[in-house]
């Protein structure tokens, strides 16, 4: 499908990938994109991507605590003495 069609044509372009199919783009008769169905992402998914990354140290609740602070304006206007 040229980029004009899939332009003029996008939700049709969107029921097909919908129905699983897998759009190729192409301009000037070269290949740009392909446009497939988003895939799902589960529990299983985000277990995988942090399976590698070390855990929160010991300062990690203290971090958020205080940016949260920050953010609900507990410690008063930063901009006060501005």
């Amino acid at each position: 499908m040229t980029a004009t069609e899939a332009s003029r044509r996008f939700s049709d372009l969107l029921d097909a990938i919908e129905r699983g199919e897998t759009v190729t783009i192409t301009r000037g008769n070269h290949p740009v994109a392909e446009i497939r169905p988003a895939r799902r992402r589960t529990g299983a998914d985000l277990r995988a991507a942090l399976a590698d990354i070390p855990p929160p140290d010991d300062g990690f609740e203290e971090d958020i605590t205080s940016a949260l602070t920050l953010l609900h304006g507990e410690e008063g206007d930063p901009w006060a003495d501005a």
